[in-house]
């Protein structure tokens, strides 16, 4: 042992292995003051607690129990349909066969993103309708607020914690499904597959955060909680369900005659697919049906001059985000809209008890 010391303090007096020693030593040191610093911040206290919040809460464990029962019953219609797919030849060539698991269904139950941009908003709902107005009817938001921290650090940590827990829990979900459709079938996806994979993942807790800010928003308008809930699932009933009946009752009065030209037809067409993609839910299903399903070439009338010369195979991933990038841009300004709402609202509102 005294041999070996010896060595190590030689070793130690060598100028280069002391100079490198110390610069390693004073990094270690400074990483650990940094960590330090950045958890006892207030910003990221916050996200710890509300974090925390939403794992413990028995609202959170059902929705995620009801998505994990739909997942669950959407991977195994999928997963029992590609079975029967496997056996014939064209599909056991197709080099996008691994994405089936995300879309191919045999009519009993959706898609599983079907069931993703049904249930998304429930979850973000769920998430946010009391995220002010509880805490300012139980007197907690004036203690946080009497501490030295600043005011916008507690709408930004829960936005920050909700996304967090969407982000991880959608991502926990779609890696399951490739594990376990990988061990079923026996196929593991292309580099093409996994990155649209991630692509839809990431689509689809952006599609969330929309929802979750629009609760915020309302949780900060109202004071009480269960007016907020009721007016983000009448915001959320009315985009799903009757803004389309809404869109078909004037697309029947708008509905061109028979003589009407080509060009007619074809601005008709874009008029009632812009008055669809108004709404986020039509967004989200443009976009994920065009990374999911490579083959979509087009989200809008095509005249026969575009179609002619058009060849019949799938788009590579950057095409098809190209013709999503309008999908993508309007869900990003509809999610940075309802957060600037939120913020601007929260920064004003009086918070103190009555």
């Amino acid at each position: 042992m005294e041999k070996l010391h010896n060595a190590v303090r030689r070793l130690r007096e060598i100028p280069w292995i002391a100079k490198v020693s110390g610069t390693i030593h004073r990094f270690t040191q400074h990483m650990e003051e940094r960590r330090a610093l950045a958890i006892s911040h207030p910003f990221w206290v916050i996200v710890q607690k509300e974090v925390t919040d939403h794992v413990r809460s028995w609202r959170f464990n059902i929705l995620l129990f009801l998505i994990l029962l739909t997942c669950f019953g959407s991977l195994y219609t999928s997963i029992t349909n590609l079975v029967e797919e496997t056996r014939k030849a064209n599909d056991a060539d197709d080099p996008f066969f691994f994405l089936k698991l995300f879309t191919l269904s045999d009519g009993s139950l959706p898609p599983f993103h079907v069931f993703i941009g049904f249930l998304g908003p429930l979850l973000g709902i769920g998430l946010g309708f009391d995220a002010i107005n509880s805490e300012q009817n139980s007197g907690t938001l004036s203690r946080i607020m009497a501490q030295p921290i600043h005011r916008d650090y507690l709408i930004n940590a829960k936005f920050t914690a909700a996304l967090l827990v969407i982000g991880v829990m959608f991502f926990a979900l779609g890696f399951w499904v490739m594990g376990f459709g990988m061990f079923i079938i026996g196929i593991p996806p292309t580099v093409e597959e996994f990155f649209r994979i991630i692509c839809f993942l990431l689509l689809s807790v952006l599609y969330v955060a929309f929802w979750l800010n629009l609760s915020v928003f309302l949780s900060i308008r109202f004071r009480q909680a269960a007016t907020s809930a009721l007016t983000a699932i009448a915001v959320w009933l009315f985009f799903t369900v009757f803004y389309q009946i809404i869109v078909n009752l004037v697309a029947r009065a708008m509905l061109p005659s028979e003589a009407a030209s080509p060009q007619q037809l074809i601005g008709y067409q874009q008029f009632i697919l812009n008055l669809m993609r108004v709404v986020p839910s039509q967004l989200y299903t443009d976009a994920t049906t065009t990374l999911l399903v490579p083959s979509v070439r087009s989200l809008g009338p095509l005249t026969m001059e575009q179609a002619y010369g058009a060849i019949p195979s799938p788009l590579p991933l950057g095409q098809s985000l190209l013709i999503v990038w309008p999908q993508l841009t309007g869900l990003v300004a509809a999610t940075v809209v309802c957060f600037a709402l939120s913020y601007v609202s929260f920064m004003r509102k009086e918070i103190r008890s009555r």
